[in-house]
């Protein structure tokens, strides 16, 4: 379980720092930048794609293996571990909506010239999906921690510290309308994201050492 932490974090991590160094527009960049970006990085869209399925099947795979320590050790914090599967199986959905449509745009995007306002519907639909998928990301994250808590797989500090990350996500969705509209309010969503892979490469570790 521990190392399918440690893969699940590695994975996400990957997919953003290709995001971040190739220069991906925010949401409130204009859209001109939008298109020239996507048109300009094609492969590399092609593998932040292809991780978007690895992150999915590492997700899936974790919160599995977290009930099957549970049922297998007493069922202490089961419930939490319901709240892990479903929120974990629903962000999966969430984030392949969001992909799907950044697969879109990246596709248009080789086509065009400049854009159109098809082109704009979809990177907000893009930016909006996204927004979404954070209380799903949020809930996943506060299923996860208190079912590791509840079997004693972890320290009440990092459960402390995992609700506190849970909070931003949440939060950051609640505002999913001024995100797409390009509002900053995302960046409290993309905190809690980097914070939970924190979180997962620090209980990932512990899990490993038992």
């Amino acid at each position: 379980m521990g190392l399918l932490a440690l893969a699940y974090a590695a994975s996400i991590l990957a997919q953003n720092v290709l995001f971040g160094v190739s220069g991906a527009p925010g949401y409130n960049d204009p859209i001109e930048v939008v298109l020239s970006y996507h048109a300009n990085n094609q492969s590399t869209l092609a593998i932040t794609s292809g991780l978007e399925a690895v992150n999915m099947v590492f997700l899936l795979f974790f919160v599995t293996a977290l009930g099957g320590y549970i049922k297998n050790h007493g069922n202490r914090g089961s419930s939490w571990v319901q709240l892990s599967t479903s929120a974990g199986a629903t962000l999966s959905a969430l984030f392949a909506l969001t992909i799907a449509t950044h697969i879109s745009v990246t596709l248009a995007a080789k086509s065009l010239i400049e854009p159109n306002f098809a082109f704009q519907m979809m990177w907000q639909f893009h930016a909006a999906s996204f927004a979404l998928s954070l209380p799903a990301l949020g809930l996943t994250i506060i299923g996860t921690v208190l079912a590791l808590h509840s079997s004693g797989l972890i320290r009440s500090t990092m459960k402390v510290f995992g609700l506190l990350i849970s909070l931003l996500p949440i939060i950051a969705g609640l505002g999913n309308l001024a995100v797409a509209g390009g509002s900053s309010f995302i960046y409290i969503g993309v905190m809690g994201l980097f914070l939970w892979i924190l979180w997962l490469i620090l209980t990932g570790l512990r899990l490993i050492r038992g």
